[in-house]
């Protein structure tokens, strides 16, 4: 890595008026990427910032770094585009659920497979919020909407389920109102070599309000959310006195001092675990029986696509006999008019 620039959250801020509804979980988010990349210390100028189209792809007006609002699901793709063509930029791509897992569901599965180093952040509402208020693939079965006004019939995609059933070696989940957990997992998602994901569960105030409000409720939420920290025991609670273990094939919530449990027997979580079974399961545990996971649940690293592409560039360079533009011209069929 270069040398570390002292930037601050302010120099990533851009002269346009964010137009976002008031109370929209898109600014406490556009703040908390203002911070992480003050955090990275890289120059503005190696940052491309690109999204889809959407509330949440709006985006790109609001960072003072290169950035392009593309058009509707081909994120993913000019994405791969940009980090292929120059490696050394820091590709962001900001998407939202309907955006990535509907029209452009195809290029976000494999920019995940093929583990292209860029950092995907996947606003999840549960709505389509700029088309003012159609069901998304991830809205709740049952969800009254626009577009389903007896309520959706279709049970809905769970990202994390999506990313890791496409060998995708970093999952991530964070929510809008909390800048602090957002901003240190942007960071550490940035950071992380190959194709990061973290879904945000964001509140779209106007047509899904309290879409994630089970989650937010101040009286609660420290017994209905479980923040993940690798190598750390999987405990939570108000009290700190509820734990996660593995009961058979199925996790289980179990509190500590009833029946002998105590904390060596909560499950340890192991982010770098190769084996997908158990990120699988801290990403779709079902509520209320168990708490929502938030925090890295899933980083495994490996090669990338970038990195495995430039290398073999390089060898087929290397072994060719072409080695300029005459070269390629006077090779192969020639003739002489």
């Amino acid at each position: 890595m270069s040398e570390q620039i002292n930037l601050s959250p302010k120099d990533f801020k851009s002269d346009q008026e964010v137009r976002w509804c008031a109370g929209c979980g898109d600014h406490a988010v556009l703040n908390a990427v203002h911070k992480s990349m003050a955090d990275l210390g890289l120059p503005k100028e190696k940052y491309v910032v690109i999204s889809g189209i959407g509330c949440s792809s709006r985006f790109p007006y609001y960072m003072n770094t290169y950035a392009m609002h593309s058009i509707h699901g081909r994120a993913a793709a000019i994405s791969s585009g940009v980090k292929v063509a120059n490696p050394e930029l820091n590709v962001w791509m900001i998407t939202g659920d309907g955006d990535s897992m509907a029209i452009g569901g195809n290029h976000f599965i494999h920019v995940v497979r093929r583990n292209v180093n860029i950092n995907i952040l996947l606003f999840n509402n549960q709505i389509y919020g700029l088309t003012k208020g159609q069901y998304s693939p991830t809205s709740l079965e049952g969800q009254v909407t626009k577009t389903s006004p007896y309520g959706t019939i279709e049970p809905p995609f769970h990202p994390g389920e999506l990313v890791i059933g496409a060998q995708g070696k970093f999952f991530a989940r964070s929510i809008d109102n909390n800048v602090k957990l957002c901003t240190k997992i942007f960071t550490e998602a940035a950071q992380f070599k190959g194709a990061s994901v973290v879904e945000i569960l964001q509140n779209c105030v106007i047509y899904n309000d309290k879409a994630h409000g089970y989650l937010t409720d101040k009286a609660h939420k420290a017994d209905r959310q479980l923040i993940l920290e690798h190598g750390k025991p999987l405990i939570y609670g108000k009290e700190k006195n509820k734990g996660i273990i593995l009961d058979g094939l199925q996790l289980k919530t179990v509190t500590l001092g009833e029946n002998g449990v105590t904390e060596s027997d909560i499950l340890v979580h192991d982010a770098h675990n190769k084996n997908p079974l158990l990120h699988l399961m801290l990403a779709t545990m079902p509520q209320p029986e168990l708490p929502v996971a938030l925090g890295i649940i899933r980083e495994v690293q490996t090669r990338t696509y970038d990195e495995k592409l430039v290398e073999q560039m390089e060898i087929v360079k290397e072994g060719s006999k072409i080695k300029s533009m005459k070269d390629l011209l006077h090779s192969g069929n020639t003739w002489q008019v």
